[in-house]
């Protein structure tokens, strides 16, 4: 089998673009894709525990304390303790953090719309439907099974 005729290909060549595409955007104002996704997975207004985010974007816990750090240093966002539990720690965005959050989500909703655009209703909750099917078989463990 080419890899060309495999779906995962397919699937790791369209986000490979993605992420590029995002990543360019992102530069012309100073961030990058992780550091805009990190910012909408922040709460706007209550902020969000550390150790929500890394489960919530699918983020290893190394990663993210290196993007969050960078945040920081950024003026991105701020540490607090978490009223609530002494031990842990929300992530708020600061206003420079909420204005550039405000710009990833113009560039999210913008490629949204064009691609949405680009094909119809029908197509879109065909490929919605293909892609939770791929995921559910994955996180099932239907795709390797342990033979006994």
């Amino acid at each position: 089998m080419k890899p060309e005729e495999t779906i995962d290909f397919h699937i790791k060549k369209t986000w490979q673009s993605i992420a590029k595409m995002y990543n360019e955007e992102a530069g012309k104002y100073g961030g990058t894709m992780a550091t805009g996704y990190v910012l909408l997975n922040i709460d706007f207004d209550k902020g969000t525990p550390s150790t929500a985010l890394g489960p919530k974007m699918g983020m290893e816990a190394t990663s993210l304390s290196r993007i969050l750090k960078n945040m920081e240093d950024q003026g991105l966002i701020v540490r607090k303790r978490n009223p609530q539990d002494g031990r842990s720690m929300l992530v708020h965005l600061t206003d420079f953090g909420k204005e550039k959050r405000k710009q990833a989500k113009e560039a999210v909703v913008q490629f949204n719309t064009v691609v949405s655009e680009a094909f119809s209703k029908e197509q879109m909750e065909n490929f919605f439907g293909v892609i939770e099917k791929i995921n559910d078989l994955i996180s099932n463990r239907k795709i390797y099974q342990e033979k006994i």
